[in-house]
């Protein structure tokens, strides 16, 4: 087993390889990019794709590992121009605790900004080994991430609650990344299939489990807990795991209702937030985060314990404990 000091986890090191790739001469675009290092964030999708890396042999120091270095900046711009985008659609006014970028330097500057950081991911992959492979999985990636967008939409639009659409929808917004993020080094590093697919599964279970307890605790949580009002999706017209239990029970009318009318009267959340309660919505959407955590831990048995395993594992298990 390695030791926890031989670990590499996203440090220093990280932030200033991501500072570096994105540099640009254009100023407004280097604001954004110092305000995304600077945000720091718990850099969980890099931390997956390191850990993820160390299962499959790459060591820090290692001849490979400037590569997953790169590979964890990679995953971590996608991410942060999907947010740049997303931010300006939600017409968000902050991001991590500072003013959104498109409120400060505007939609134009966001956009392309976003579009900046797609650029210069794509520059890496391209000097990367497997760079084909890479680049083909992270335009996949890119691909799901605005389909489930754009579904969650079309889905309130057309009030089209279905189980199978809230599924695609998360797995574009969140479940996707992870999937990369864990999947992405057996790319790079030539594994086994089998490893391949076993990260894969990893990644896509726990981005599942974690975005399915979000949505839990954007209708049951603590709003003093959270940092900010619940019922948010109900207000938006989303219809989230515990609503979709919900609309198939004895109060699906009502529900639906809510749902239809974006929760615009007063009592609206409080009633459906009760009724989640009452009728075991919520225990049954814990009890499926449970699920996919605990799925998510078991694609990891194929490899041998490592500080690297239990890393990944305690990801998983944090979203287990949080649903209890």
């Amino acid at each position: 087993m390695t030791t926890k000091a031989a670990l590499g986890v996203p440090d220093i090191t990280f932030e200033a390889r991501l500072r570096d790739v994105l540099r640009s001469k254009v100023e407004f675009i280097e604001l954004i990019g110092e305000d995304l290092v600077a945000a720091g964030g718990k850099r969980t999708r890099p931390l997956i794709t390191y850990a993820s890396a160390q299962l499959l042999g790459a060591a820090p120091h290692g001849l490979d590992w400037t590569h997953v270095v790169d590979l964890g900046v990679c995953v971590e711009l996608l991410h942060s121009a999907s947010l740049l985008h997303d931010d300006l659609i939600d017409d968000a006014d902050t991001r991590r605790g500072h003013q959104a970028a498109f409120r400060r330097f505007g939609n134009v500057v966001s956009v392309m900004s976003g579009d900046f950081m797609l650029s210069r991911l794509l520059m890496l992959l391209a000097g990367m080994p497997g760079g084909a492979l890479l680049t083909r999985a992270f335009g996949e990636t890119a691909s799901v991430i605005c389909e489930g967008e754009v579904l969650q939409f079309q889905v309130a639009a057309y009030q089209e609650y279905t189980h199978e659409h809230y599924l695609n929808v998360i797995h574009g917004k969140t479940a996707a990344l992870a999937e990369l993020a864990a999947r992405g080094p057996a790319l790079l590093l030539g594994a086994a299939p089998e490893h391949e697919r076993a990260l894969a599964t990893f990644g896509l279970e726990y981005g599942m489990a974690f975005q399915m307890q979000d949505d839990l605790l954007d209708l049951s949580g603590d709003e003093a807990v959270i940092g900010k009002p619940v019922g948010g999706d109900l207000r938006e017209g989303k219809a989230t795991l515990p609503l979709l239990y919900l609309l198939d029970g004895p109060h699906g009318a009502e529900v639906r209702a809510v749902l239809e009318r974006r929760a615009a009267q007063e009592g609206d959340v409080e009633r459906v937030r009760a009724l989640a309660e009452q009728e075991g919505a919520v225990l049954r959407t814990r009890e499926e985060i449970r699920r996919r955590a605990a799925l998510a831990v078991d694609a990891l048995a194929i490899f041998a314990p490592s500080e690297a395993r239990e890393q990944l594992e305690r990801l998983a298990v944090r979203e287990i404990e949080r649903a209890r």
